[in-house]
């Protein structure tokens, strides 16, 4: 279907805004009004930049107050409107969006309405254009869509239509499938915008809140396939208020938005990109570093062995069970420090994963290869890692195993050592665009966002994640810009013996994470343990957590540059992270800084 946006949903100039609609593959555009009145450009050269571009202007908006109001009141809207309407010929837009009046003119007779509407859509078509009207969340006397659609089917005249706002109708818990008797012919333009689920005043939850369908909380997908039953054939548009991308670059914005429809299209059952294939493990984590020796340390206090080393490149391979650790010591800038660069999913279709990731905008990213070398494909994810499709012991597909040398160490087995999850900090005004990503690109399942209180602000935290949990995938995100790198990556290992783990570590030299007395007092309160159980946590920095599957038992290496390792034990199907410990854990993490490793 073809795909429009709202100019107010991208930062900067109009100008700005048309060229990222186009290159992200945008069909036409929304002309929001603030954006043409602070446009330097006349309406005939915007007409032009958007045929330069591709771009058709679909819908010139808003126009507002112009209905159900005493004469004197309405004669001042029509003479405004007169001067829109000649406006929008000299643009070439062909719509105008009216939303229900909030003036305080207004008064609650809807024949009034629908027949100054009527009049209003008579002077639109004698400039060749139609009325879309739509009914506003918070509108004075006319806040639904069903009310609105009925004042419209009143007003019979045949250039007035209705305008249809996914925010408008899941916010008030309308029912949306009373969209379906609405004929898609009278269905002038359809705006999509999802929203966190919140409990505030709609206007602001509006006007500062909305996002990309597939970044919040409504069911965007079933309003859309209500709406195509109803016969609708105009574009699916995104009218997205969002502080945070306004604020943003809007190039990634706009392809983060194409991105979107294009995945809501296809939950939908609209259309159909290359089918995803979900990951089923990690293979590795890859880490730049300046200097291998104290990630090294670190890594061989936790067990881990280097067992092969990089054919071509300075990348040694550390291994310990089922869990592998790349050390890279070729591109990494003294001042980066020590940070989780790229991380291997195992995929069981890697081509396929490829082509679904160029199909939702990722594109495969170029590489350097030697003769022999593994044709290993990889994409960027918003924050910048590169995730790599691999198939790791897999008869028949490349092994990127192949391209080590064994150094002749062994390492330990054990499945229960693997990588349990990953936690990646994200750059704060990106945060949406990474869930949205990992859950498109690679077919991941969002959990529910956590705030976790930081001794200087707050962290929201979102899984992406597996059904079987087989991958999971932490994204992090601090309380403004400041925060970007105030907080590490860490890489969590899985073990079936979180004690006799850290007992080991710390036999072999590596600090664990110290946790306050206090902590283990409160523990004490909340639970009851085995005779010695808590001392033994106390004693190594273990940090315990229930929830109605098991019990999450974990602990903390200190932190190497950016990156810090957790050791975890998860019994009885535990499903979380310890949410519930991480603010402890934050605050201990603040007060040894100073004591980082490397």
């Amino acid at each position: 279907m073809r795909t429009s946006i709202a100019t107010v949903s991208l930062s900067g100039s109009l100008t700005e805004k048309l060229t990222a609609a186009s290159l992200a593959g945008f069909d036409g555009v929304e002309i929001f009004e603030n954006d043409l009145l602070a446009s330097p450009l006349t309406p005939e050269e915007i007409r032009a930049r958007c045929a330069d571009l591709g771009l058709t202007i679909d819908l010139y908006q808003p126009m507002r107050d112009v209905e159900a109001l005493p004469e004197d009141e309405f004669a001042r809207a029509l003479r405004r409107a007169r001067h829109k309407f000649e406006l929008m010929r000299r643009l070439g837009a062909g719509t105008v969006l009216v939303c229900s009046s909030v003036s305080p003119h207004a008064v609650d007779d809807d024949a009034l309405a629908a027949e100054q509407l009527s009049r209003l859509a008579g002077l639109a078509e004698d400039h060749g254009i139609r009325v879309a009207y739509e009914a506003l969340a918070w509108g004075r006397h006319i806040s639904t869509y069903d009310h609105a659609w009925r004042v419209v089917e009143s007003a019979g005249h045949p250039a007035l239509g209705t305008c249809l706002d996914s925010f408008h109708i899941l916010s008030r818990g309308s029912d949306p499938k009373g969209i379906e008797d609405i004929p898609g012919e009278k269905i002038f333009f359809l705006q999509l915008a999802d929203a966190p689920l919140l409990a505030m005043d709609v206007l602001q939850w509006s006007r500062h809140y909305r996002c990309f369908p597939g970044q919040g909380g409504f069911d965007v997908a079933g309003l859309l396939r209500h709406v195509m039953r109803a016969g609708y054939d105009g574009p699916l548009s995104l009218e997205v208020f969002n502080d945070v991308f306004r604020q943003s670059e809007a190039g990634p914005t706009a392809v983060d938005a194409q991105r979107s429809l294009r995945t809501l299209q296809e939950t939908a059952g609209l259309a159909a990109p290359p089918a995803p294939a979900p990951p089923t493990g990690v293979a590795f984590a890859e880490l730049v570093t300046p200097d291998a020796a104290p990630v090294s340390a670190v890594l061989g206090a936790l067990g881990f062995a280097r067992t092969a080393r990089h054919r071509g490149k300075p990348v040694d391979l550390w291994q310990r069970g089922d869990a592998r650790v790349l050390v890279n010591t070729g591109p990494a800038e003294r001042r980066d420090g020590t940070r989780l660069a790229a991380v291997g999913l195992e995929s069981p279709d890697p081509a396929g994963a490829a082509g679904r990731a160029e199909a939702l905008l990722a594109p495969v990213l170029p590489r350097r290869r030697a003769p022999g070398d593994a044709p290993l494909e990889a994409v960027a994810a918003p924050d910048g890692t590169e995730l790599f499709f691999c198939a790791t012991r897999r008869p028949g597909l490349p092994d990127w195993r192949a391209d080590f040398a064994d150094t002749g160490a062994d390492a330990e087995t054990g499945a229960a050592w693997r990588v349990d999850h990953l936690s990646l900090t994200q750059p704060w005004h990106q945060f949406d665009e990474a869930v949205l990503f990992h859950r498109g690109v690679l077919g991941l399942r969002p959990q529910e966002s956590v705030d976790v209180a930081d001794p200087y602000g707050l962290l929201r935290s979102r899984a992406v994640t597996t059904d079987d949990g087989g991958v999971r995938i932490v994204l992090t995100v601090g309380a403004a810009p400041t925060d970007d790198t105030a907080h590490a990556q860490h890489i969590a290992l899985a073990t079936d013996d979180v004690v006799a783990a850290a007992r080991r570590f710390r036999a072999a030299g590596g600090p664990l994470l110290p946790i306050p007395a206090n902590y283990y007092d409160d523990l004490a309160a909340r639970f009851e343990f085995a005779d010695g159980e808590l001392e033994t946590y106390r004693e190594l920095g273990i940090l315990y957590d229930r929830d109605g599957h098991g019990v999450f038992r974990h602990c903390y290496t200190h932190t190497v540059g950016r990156v810090f390792f957790e050791l975890v034990q998860r019994d009885g199907g535990y499903r979380g992270y310890g949410a519930a410990n991480a603010p402890v854990r934050l605050a201990a993490q603040h007060a040894v800084r100073g004591f980082t490793v490397g």
